[in-house]
């Protein structure tokens, strides 16, 4: 039946399918077609393009009947309960849509300015689910991906970039809206705003009815207390969580963050470390490292104060593709390849973030016989060493 919206069919039409065939769908069964889908040769960006018609025709058909309860504190809980905010947030935003519909608000210029301003500060706050989202993509995916459970997370991925888009335009678009008119604003929100604040509830429904009930299935409470432990590294969004959940045996499930060799020491050619001056030393780098092996799994990566891209211990042991976006997954996979061959032997970008100024270069790792032993990727924020002149050649520390 997905496949058959694929072809044009009227989702409406298939809907009414779905309904009278199958009336409630387990959540589980909706994972394994999507990830048989994509397994069958069906494009990650088709299902990417069509998900939002997707989840039109499951919602209301999607069984939870035999999900499992969620313990008060567990990550998924506060998943929800972020939804719960989030929610709020959009009714909000809808209630001030229907109103300039319906014209029921003052059609002043400073009356749709002040109703702007207040759709903005919505839109700035709904910015924060982005917390929420790179809390799947860096802790929850990586553990349904070991488990092979690799096309849901991908798609869900990509459409969480989407809803990134289109918050980034809403904000632009509310920003540049003073003096409208009623009838332009009525505009603004049908082309820019309503998609917005629509992919914001669509995810929530994909999480609450598949995503969640499917990973309480697929993980254990180890794997979660893992999640759990690195949860702070990246917070909360518009909630946070008082409630505490430890699973059974927790002190000896905890996230170790001391190597095993801690105290040991590390022979090179040209010198030696303890364990803990390497430590300290890779941490204390003004650069980000991140260390691929040659099957394309991460390694290691270094844990300084100020990092510049999140990592979580979550994606040691993770494939490198599935560490990127769905956009970008193509060009990692070119620069292996062209550092595997020996065609290659950099791959540098530098990009704009905010006001940083951001270099980044990989660079295959090769053995005295020229083996391609994996790959190294180093950031470093480039903006004070640009606006450098002149010389300083007298004692002067950094601050």
């Amino acid at each position: 039946m997905i496949l058959q919206l694929h072809k044009g069919e009227a989702p409406e039409t298939v809907k009414t399918q779905l309904t009278n065939l199958l009336k409630g769908i387990p959540y589980d069964e909706v994972v394994e077609v999507e990830q048989e889908l994509i397994k069958e040769g069906l494009p990650v960006s088709e299902v990417l393009k069509l998900c939002d018609i997707h989840a039109m025709v499951l919602d209301g058909n999607i069984d939870l009947s035999e999900a499992k309860p969620i313990p008060a504190g567990h990550p998924v809980d506060t998943f929800k309960k972020e939804n719960r905010e989030l929610e709020k947030l959009v009714m909000t935003l809808n209630g001030i849509y229907a109103d300039i519909n319906q014209n029921a608000l003052s059609n002043s210029t400073e009356a749709i300015d002040t109703i702007g301003m207040q759709m903005l500060s919505i839109f700035n706050a709904l910015m924060d689910v982005d917390k929420h989202y790179r809390r799947k993509e860096n802790l929850l995916f990586p553990f349904l991906e070991s488990k092979g459970i690799t096309g849901p997370p991908t798609v869900m991925w990509g459409k969480h970039d989407e809803t990134r888009a289109f918050l980034k335009n809403a904000i632009e678009a509310l920003q540049n809206a003073k003096g409208a008119t009623a009838s332009e604003m009525a505009d603004i929100i049908d082309v820019v705003l309503a998609p917005a604040s629509k992919a914001i509830t669509d995810m929530v429904m994909k999480e609450d009815e598949i995503l969640f009930p499917m990973a309480m299935d697929e993980l254990t409470d180890q794997e979660w207390y893992a999640i759990l432990q690195q949860t702070n590294e990246i917070g909360y969004c518009l909630f946070d969580p008082t409630d505490e959940w430890l699973p059974e045996n927790a002190e000896t499930t905890a996230f170790d963050l001391r190597n095993e060799f801690s105290g040991g020491v590390v022979r090179l050619s040209s010198g030696s470390f303890s364990i803990d001056e390497l430590t300290l030393l890779l941490n204390t780098l003004p650069i980000d490292i991140t260390f691929v092996d040659k099957n394309d799994k991460v390694k290691f990566f270094t844990q300084g104060q100020h990092r510049i891209f999140d990592r979580n211990r979550a994606i040691l042991g993770r494939d490198v593709r599935m560490c990127h976006p769905p956009h970008s997954m193509h060009i990692v996979d070119q620069i292996l390849k062209d550092f595997k061959s020996g065609k290659e032997s950099a791959a540098p970008f530098w990009i704009q973030m905010g006001e940083k100024f951001i270099y980044i270069t990989y660079l295959p790792l090769r053995d005295k016989e020229n083996k391609y032993m994996g790959t190294i990727e180093f950031s470093q924020d480039l903006t004070g060493l640009r606006a450098l002149e002149g010389e300083q050649r007298l004692l002067s520390y950094g601050k």
